[in-house]
């Protein structure tokens, strides 16, 4: 495309880009196409093993350049790594059971959110590790959570079959979303960040407003416990995933049914939306993953070759390689385009539960129950 014309097109309805930004603009346009254009045949090599902690892991989390990385464990603890040189920077201690569900509040970066299973969630610095808040009034264990895009709420799903928002700044605890028939085991934001979704194994995900607590939707039609539930990148779309061997699409804003997406002959455990929101990559226990076309519904490729079941998939920021975590102890990369496996990631010794990429797309971690975390360049 002609990145002149494109941004003289773009201009018609965008007031913010006026006549003096309109370079920047068009340099950023030809920074992009350079971007897309770029071969991308990178081969990950092992960077280095972390024996992390000496219990096993829960779950790994990078920030958003991919600098640090954190994991959390059955140890009690949560500790945030250097990505580059791996070291350990920080040792999250004070919860009194399991580090199960944890995050940074990317874009930023400067606070890491802990959710345990001593019913807590705890707010701490990233620079020095100091723990500014302690997040009480949920009657069982935490198990998801996530920092809402502006970084002023931390949310926290829990098997007391609620949610609840808390505000970072006073450390309170602002609304519970209440209505779950079962434990609540997904929670996600929206974009915008004026929404939330609770996928339960009651079957159903809620769609909540963040600023009145009121519930707008129950999507109801899965027919086997929530795994996964996601929203794209515009807000439009909530994809999720079910015990039931199917995903569903639906319409964010009114909370209608659009698609149901087969082929899986077992349980589905981890849905996700490329950063387009275009695709759709699903993750099962027949042992394979799949890409939808969100738009034409049509599985557009298999990705086969694991030899147990698939728990954790990701796209990479580029949208055209999927990284999968299986029980067979490998990570895979795959080509969305064709569906083939690029690479084989070997060498855990235990089942891979967790895999990211970090921003740039050109570093991977992977978690395993055998206590080791993996870089991967």
């Amino acid at each position: 495309t002609d990145a002149i014309a494109l941004v003289e097109e773009i201009q018609k309805g965008e007031p913010l880009i006026t006549a003096s930004c309109k370079e920047y603009v068009i340099h950023l346009v030809r920074r992009l196409q350079e971007k897309q254009g770029e071969n991308d045949d990178h081969k990950f090599c092992l960077f280095k093993v972390l024996r992390a902690h000496i219990l096993p892991l829960t779950n790994v989390a990078f920030n958003k350049s991919g600098s640090r990385f954190i994991t959390g464990s059955y140890d009690r603890t949560c500790k945030v790594w250097d990505t580059a040189s791996g070291e350990e920077l920080l040792t999250l201690q004070g919860h009194r059971n399991v580090v199960y569900a944890i995050a940074f509040n990317n874009p930023y970066g400067d606070k890491i959110a802990t959710g345990s299973f001593d019913k807590t969630c705890k707010l701490w610095s990233t620079e020095t590790g100091k723990c500014y808040h302690t997040f009480r009034g949920h009657s069982a264990e935490i198990v998801c959570l996530s920092f809402n895009p502006q970084s002023t709420l931390v949310a926290t799903g829990s098997m007391d079959m609620t949610a609840k928002l808390w505000d970072i700044e006073k450390g309170e605890e602002i609304v519970t979303f209440s209505g779950h028939s079962a434990e609540i085991i997904a929670l996600s934001f929206n974009t915008t960040g004026d929404r939330i979704i609770t996928g339960s194994f009651d079957h159903t995900v809620a769609v909540w407003d963040v600023g009145t607590g009121r519930l707008l939707h129950t999507l109801i039609g899965h027919r086997g416990e929530i795994s996964s539930a996601q929203f794209n990148w515009d807000c439009s779309l909530i994809i999720t995933g079910s015990m039931d061997k199917t995903c569903m699409l639906w319409n964010a804003m009114t909370g209608t049914q659009i698609a149901t997406l087969t082929g899986h002959s077992n349980e589905i455990l981890d849905v996700c939306f490329d950063y387009a929101g275009q695709l759709i990559a699903t993750a099962s226990a027949d042992g394979t993953a799949r890409v939808y076309n969100a738009e034409t519904k049509k599985c557009i490729a298999k990705l086969e070759g694991h030899e147990c079941e698939i728990v954790k998939v990701c796209f990479n920021p580029r949208g055209n390689h999927i990284l999968t975590a299986s029980s067979d102890k490998t990570a895979r990369l795959w080509d969305v385009a064709t569906g083939h496996c690029l690479q084989i990631l070997e060498g855990h010794t235990d089942e891979i539960f967790s895999c990211a990429f970090n921003y740039k797309g050109n570093i991977i971690i992977t978690g395993s129950k055998d206590n080791t975390c993996r870089i991967w360049h």
